[in-house]
């Protein structure tokens, strides 16, 4: 008996040992071999599938559901969830009585919204601007100025704002390849072509594009009219993640890589990179990857000229998780409601 535990302890901690080997071994991961998985996934960024395949924990979720052994058996439900059993009286007549309003009352007071968000759907502000506006006056209701928050209006009214009238619309999400040349606001008055010219014959509700990418900078920018997502999304304190493919005139030292995710001075403080690698393999030193979360305006330009490099190529390829795939450059598409709601997750954190 005392050596069968004997053995048992031994047995016991044999695997307890090969689970520490274990973790040491993962805890000392090559770091170069991290950096190369960030390199190739810049690489890899324009062909990233948006959509993950879900059939896998589909049926594994069936297969869990299949398992429980009670298939055939009849649930007793008269003690419980309200449905009838066996002794329900069909005959009782003291049933419960419902109120029912009229149609056209719970469709009327489903059709109103608050006058915050009516403003804030047309696209020219967020919900909480919307309030300072509404405060100071104003906004007019059916040419009456409402300084009251919280008022709701109907569809049927005529909100302005400034002498222009304002449209309720619903929500559009869409997500932009921006080429070369295009500028990203919904107005010039150089005449330069826009993103906004891109998408106006398309689109009919009034978008705005979340952040800013300068002239000569391509990639992914999303378009918006959802004015307090817009707002978050932008903002630094929600972090989101940009990655950009960044071509440079002469080949980048790994010290000033290291700069990059250490920060670099700039005249407007201090710019952080995330993560900094070389694209792909790591052969051409000349072009890297970086990811940051900065809303600094020409941020990585500044960055590379800060440390002695002119950059001859800008590429944003990744946007809150949101890649290039199938987007040719000049084109777009509509976001579906999963990755909608992955970009309302990252604002509430």
């Amino acid at each position: 008996m005392d050596r069968s535990k004997s053995n048992r302890k031994s047995l016991s901690g044999k695997r307890f040992s090969g689970k520490i080997e274990r973790k040491r071994s993962i805890n000392r991961g090559d770091s170069n071999e991290a950096e190369n998985s960030f390199g190739r996934e810049i690489k890899k960024a324009k062909g990233i599938d948006s959509e993950p395949n879900t059939s896998q924990k589909k049926n594994s979720f069936a297969r869990g559901a299949n398992t429980s052994g009670i298939k055939g058996k009849r649930r007793n439900t008269d003690s419980f969830s309200g449905k009838r059993g066996r002794n329900y009286d069909n005959s009782s007549k003291s049933k419960p009585k419902r109120h029912v309003k009229e149609t056209s009352q719970v469709r009327e007071a489903s059709d109103e919204v608050r006058l915050n968000k009516y403003i804030a759907s047309s696209g020219i502000c967020s919900r909480r601007e919307a309030d300072k506006l509404i405060a100071d006056g104003l906004v007019t209701v059916n040419g009456e100025v409402v300084t009251i928050l919280g008022t709701k209006v109907k569809p049927s009214d005529v909100v302005e704002y400034g002498g222009e009238k304002l449209r309720f619309e619903k929500f559009v999400y869409l997500l932009l390849n921006k080429p070369k040349n295009v500028i990203t606001t919904s107005d010039d008055p150089q005449g330069r072509l826009t993103v906004m010219d891109i998408m106006s014959n398309t689109v009919k509700e009034r978008i705005y594009p979340v952040g800013r990418l300068d002239r000569m900078t391509t990639g992914l920018l999303l378009m918006t009219n959802d004015g307090d997502l817009a707002k978050k999304l932008a903002h630094p304190k929600y972090k989101v993640q940009k990655v950009y493919h960044v071509a440079l005139s002469k080949p980048v030292t790994r010290n000033d890589m290291k700069k990059l995710t250490e920060g670099v001075e700039l005249e407007d403080g201090i710019a952080i990179a995330d993560a900094v690698s070389y694209v792909g393999d790591g052969t051409n030193k000349n072009e890297i990857g970086i990811s940051l979360h900065s809303g600094k305006n020409r941020v990585i330009r500044r960055m590379m000229e800060t440390l002695g490099y002119s950059v001859s190529k800008l590429d944003r390829v990744s946007f809150a998780g949101l890649t290039k795939k199938n987007i040719p450059r000049g084109k777009w598409r509509t976001l579906n409601e999963r990755e909608v709601g992955m970009l309302k997750m990252i604002s509430y954190v």
